[in-house]
């Protein structure tokens, strides 16, 4: 608002802050969203979202509520996602995968007024709140069934129309949950004030624009499929959407259906794509920019598909309380194995066991990280937060190495580090060697204790050839490691598996693996 000549702060809303480029330009009319035979333009997709939000409205939603959304990657979720933001209530993407327990979980966390849900996950959302004194409100994501509310019927009463509740940029705008692995899952909240800041590498680093089409094969509950989804519609381009849990197959039609320019997936799928031979059609060398965070991208990894399609695979690395990346390799400025560089409007610095800042270089650390992206913090927990954020910083807890060309070398988590004999070793040093060897699908190193109580390296790993002569290919890998590192940095207990254990994001268990290694092994030896 201008009054005097002088622009005065009325507030704002996020869900204006993704669609409002777009439908203030001369082009409202533009595909946001491509899922199997719909389009759904710019204009549709905020009308929808006004629709939901009357909806919502009229059940008693209102600012500050918190909305549980378990959809799957279809257009509703984005009605009832941004219908929710335009009341001021805050959505929350739930995981897919949640067993009732760990649902209940999250219903009493939030405090959640209601819970958008698609019809087939209806009996474990059912499970879930039964036996609740007051539960929240149940919305299925179509139509009404057993005397629950369909979304799509209460939107088709309400008018297209919904002025969007205006708030403070400190106000909170969504809620994710952090996937949980050191703990219960916190609840990470995220201020209206991040949103517009989203698009700030997206178009100037990877070049997405409003002619583009962009597909993340990681469901929309993940806070780097959602960051990246909600900075493309900020920047106009056509966000693809896949219904269902991807497969590598899933993802290759999807590439060959829609034909993006910008892909971002995981290495799993990118490993197991090179592995079904999917990616050497002319559709995956389309691709312009094929970017990949959430795990490790092994080198070898890397090189096979740069080989297949023509590309390079940028990794990156971010996190839910940074919401998007915020270090990454760019078109032009690649190092396999690295996760690259700070990215634009990112500050990083790495600390010491000490609490000395690390300038040097080939020195490991701990990432602190400071973007407009942080979030505020985690839902009633002071001491996690204050911990975590700390003067304008998040520690993410993980370890870098920063080399002397500034590239930076994901070490894995803090507890994840080895020491040995007063000496720490990093796991994912050791597990970037093993995969150099073409026999080795997939590989974990974790720490077990032998009878006097003392960490030993375990190695476990899965062979591409099932068949697979174990006593060979450990004295290859024997020799390669002990070529390569430190007498200290070198396993000497295998343990061969059919598949690494990894949670519902994807990411390797490692409390798993050392259970199983335990299991496996004589520690005596």
């Amino acid at each position: 608002m201008t009054v005097g000549g002088k622009s005065i702060f009325t507030g704002m809303n996020a869900a204006d802050a993704v669609l409002g480029p777009i439908l203030s330009s001369s082009t409202p009319d533009r595909t946001a969203l491509l899922c199997g035979e719909r389009e759904i333009s710019y204009r549709a997709l905020d009308e929808m979202a006004a629709r939901a939000g009357n909806a919502l409205r009229a059940l008693g939603c209102g600012v500050g509520d918190r909305v549980l959304v378990l959809m799957d990657d279809r257009p509703e979720f984005f009605f009832a996602y941004f219908g929710a933001m335009k009341i001021g209530a805050a959505p929350v993407a739930v995981n897919l995968r949640l067993a009732a327990k760990d649902l209940r979980y999250i219903i009493d966390d939030s405090a959640c007024r209601a819970v958008i849900v698609d019809g087939e996950f209806q009996a474990v959302c059912r499970e879930a709140i039964s036996g609740m004194a007051a539960p929240p409100l149940l919305i299925l994501g179509t139509t009404s069934r057993e005397g629950f509310p369909g979304l799509i019927e209460l939107m088709n009463a309400q008018p297209a129309t919904l002025a969007s509740v205006l708030l403070q940029p400190d106000d909170m705008a969504l809620w994710m949950y952090s996937s949980g692995t050191t703990g219960a899952p916190k609840a990470v909240v995220h201020a209206q004030k991040s949103i517009p800041t989203l698009d700030r590498y997206l178009g100037p680093v990877y070049g997405v624009g409003a002619e583009d089409r962009v597909f993340c094969s990681s469901k929309l509950f993940f806070a780097f499929a959602l960051g990246h989804v909600l900075a493309a519609l900020r920047l106009g381009a056509a966000v693809v959407l896949y219904t269902g849990w991807p497969s590598a197959e899933a993802i290759a039609e999807t590439i060959e259906r829609y034909r993006p320019q910008v892909v971002f997936s995981v290495p799993t799928l990118y490993r197991a794509m090179l592995e079904a031979d999917l990616a050497g059609t002319a559709a995956f060398r389309a691709v312009r920019h094929y970017i990949s965070a959430g795990e490790h991208l092994p080198e070898t990894l890397f090189h096979r598909w740069q080989a297949a399609t023509g590309r390079p695979i940028l990794e990156g690395i971010g996190s839910t309380e940074a919401f998007i990346m915020f270090l990454g390799n760019r078109p032009d400025d690649v190092k396999a194995g690295s996760v690259g560089k700070p990215l634009p409007a990112t500050e990083v610095k790495l600390v010491a066991e000490d609490g000395s800042l690390i300038t040097g270089a080939d020195t490991p650390g701990v990432l602190y990280v400071r973007s407009d992206s942080l979030a505020k913090g985690y839902w009633h927990q002071d001491e996690k937060t204050a911990a975590a954020f700390q003067d304008g910083f998040y520690c993410t807890g993980d370890v870098f190495i920063r080399d002397a060309e500034g590239y930076y070398w994901h070490q894995g988590r803090n507890d994840d580090m080895l020491k040995l004999s007063g000496q720490w070793v990093s796991p994912v040093e050791i597990e970037h060697h093993v995969l150099t060897n073409p026999k080795v699908s997939q590989a974990a190193v974790v720490g077990v204790e032998d009878e006097a109580g003392l960490v030993r390296l375990a190695l476990c790993l899965v062979p591409i050839d099932p068949e697979q002569d174990r006593a060979l290919l450990q004295e290859e890998l024997t020799a390669l490691l002990t070529a390569r590192l430190s007498i200290y940095k070198c396993p000497r207990r295998f343990v061969f598996l059919d598949d690494l254990p990894k949670s519902p994001t994807g990411k390797t268990q490692r409390f798993k693996l050392r259970q199983i290694a335990v299991s496996r092994l004589d520690v005596s030896a």
